[in-house]
């Protein structure tokens, strides 16, 4: 199968100017000026592309693809992710992971449903453990769930959280090197993915164990930065990756994710959704208050703020979604940009920045607005 994108202005995330791409299958195999293809068979889609922006598909690596939640009982655990809810919203490749509960719900529940998601046409991966320490584990050790399971990429774990099991300095330093040990092993990064709460310890750990051993700083992985926005910066500011959480308040994450942009270097700061986890509010004495959700079109939503309101050029935009995560999980050049012999997760933007087109794995999901691609039981 053939698919020819004409005279289309690619941000691969860098702006390319008007350019045609070609892909075979799930691979582009060519970015050019012009690309004289014709092929005598059925296989070959023409796609006209003027006036269109080409972008490389999204990456979230924050989603609880099977459903979060559970802060207030069993009533308030969130369904799972469906495959066409990443499609409409330009997302083709997924992280999932578990958060607070991690006993109605498993990382064997997780695997499976990465690997459904990888059946209907997307790419996924999944993180073992939770909020919990001991880590929750498919094969009973996070080294062992790295090492030996193909869709397992590292751990969860929470920190600066009433909800954590208040991990010590230790305790995460040994995580930290059982996950980068195995990931040696497995060709993975073997991140230590941190939900980071409010609490009073902020980074102070995390710091204290980079400043002090020898595990690196681009093991640790905190997200949900705006809840210790400071800590945040110094972690930045010292090689660290940061990701920032979309959030409902789009705007004011965009605004957020500017200022750090003034502080640190851009090529730290991801962004993800938290689609289909809870977000629960909390009084001062840690009483439960409110409930929301994460949701998955709060990720590009963001972007176009980054893009309109905080006046960044788009291709800079971009990057905590497309480049910068791919490059921190280790999947760049193959995911993340727009280069022959890079995965076929393209999205196609009108000129108002409204999603058009979404191609993952070489397959076209969406085409023209409307999500082609069908969940497993949708219509029946």
């Amino acid at each position: 199968m053939f698919i020819k994108i004409e005279k289309i202005h690619v941000l691969a995330p860098e702006d390319c100017g008007i350019q045609d791409v070609l892909v075979c299958n799930d691979r582009i195999v060519r970015v050019d000026r012009q690309i004289d293809f014709s092929w005598d068979r059925d296989g070959l889609i023409v796609i006209d592309g003027r006036g269109k922006l080409l972008v490389p598909g999204f990456i979230d690596q924050h989603v609880h693809i099977i459903g979060g939640g559970g802060e207030d009982g069993f009533a308030s655990l969130i369904p799972p992710l469906q495959m066409t809810d990443c499609i409409r919203y330009g997302v083709t490749s997924v992280v999932g992971l578990l958060g607070t509960d991690s006993n109605a719900k498993s990382v064997q529940e997780l695997v499976a449903r990465t690997k459904a998601l990888r059946e209907e046409g997307m790419s996924a991966w999944c993180l073992t453990g939770s909020y919990a320490y001991p880590s929750t584990t498919l094969t009973g050790s996070v080294a062992k769930d790295i090492a030996f399971v193909s869709e397992i990429i590292g751990v969860k774990i929470a920190i600066s959280d009433h909800r954590s099991s208040n991990v010590s300095r230790e305790e995460l330093a040994r995580l930290a090197s059982q996950a980068r040990t195995a990931g040696l092993l497995a060709k993975k990064p073997g991140i230590v993915h941190m939900h980071t709460g409010r609490g009073k310890k902020g980074y102070s750990d995390v710091l204290d164990i980079v400043h002090h051993t020898d595990i690196p700083i681009s093991q640790f992985r905190p997200t949900h930065v705006a809840n210790a926005y400071q800590d945040a910066l110094q972690f930045a500011s010292e090689g660290g990756y940061i990701d920032f959480t979309s959030g409902n308040d789009t705007a004011g994450t965009a605004h957020l994710m500017a200022q750090a942009r003034e502080k640190v270097p851009w090529d730290r700061v991801t962004l993800s959704s938290d689609s289909n986890g809870s977000f629960p509010v909390w009084s001062e004495d840690k009483k439960l208050i409110g409930m929301g959700i994460g949701k998955m079109e709060t990720l590009f939503d963001t972007i176009r703020h980054l893009a309109i309101d905080e006046h960044l050029p788009l291709s800079e935009a971009l990057k905590p979604i497309t480049s910068t995560v791919a490059g921190a999980l280790g999947f760049y050049p193959h995911k993340g940009c727009i280069n022959a012999d890079a995965d076929a997760d393209l999205v196609i933007l009108k000129d108002d920045l409204s999603l058009d087109s979404v191609i993952a794995r070489g397959k076209i999901m969406m085409q023209d607005g409307i999500v082609t691609a069908k969940n497993y039981y949708q219509g029946l």
